[in-house]
């Protein structure tokens, strides 16, 4: 059985691009649910570190970034891998005042999800979730001095 580590994880962190890298400080924390029973004798679910993932199950990506300068930062852009060993979960991407696309080439090339294509045995098919490499989010505003940002999907370990 093929379980994940919480390093092993976030390794697969992101890239963030600005008119000037030391514009921005970017972490990135992935997590996984959890059923728990509160005082009320209720169930509920909650996000906790994912310290270890086993196959089937989802894991949350969340992104923050924050402009440490004190120059607004312009044409930020993040972008984030999907490790092979993950599946994207088909319209979990979010990010507010964020145009969001995907790669199915290695991040080579993007574009939105419906308009994605990939060759299978010689026919040209509409790309699906399963076949995301990467995430990016491109802010449509400036992100000024001091005020931070955040992106989000989720994913399934094969």
């Amino acid at each position: 059985m093929k379980i994940l580590t919480g390093l092993m994880l976030t390794m697969f962190a992101c890239i963030a691009v600005a008119q000037d890298p030391v514009h921005l400080d970017v972490r990135t924390i992935v997590q996984k649910e959890e059923i728990v029973v509160n005082a009320a004798g209720d169930t509920e679910t909650k996000l906790v570190t994912a310290e270890t993932v086993a196959p089937g199950e989802s894991v949350f990506y969340t992104i923050t970034f924050t402009n440490v300068s004190d120059e607004v930062a312009d044409n930020v852009v993040i972008t984030n891998p999907i490790a092979s060993e993950l599946t994207y979960i088909d319209g979990s991407a979010f990010g507010p005042g964020m145009d969001i696309l995907f790669s199915v080439d290695g991040g080579q090339t993007f574009a939105a999800a419906g308009e994605l294509k990939v060759t299978e045995d010689g026919q040209e098919r509409v790309a699906t979730a399963s076949d995301f490499t990467h995430v990016r989010w491109i802010m449509q505003n400036d992100l000024q001095a001091g005020a931070q940002g955040i992106a989000r999907f989720a994913a399934v370990l094969n």
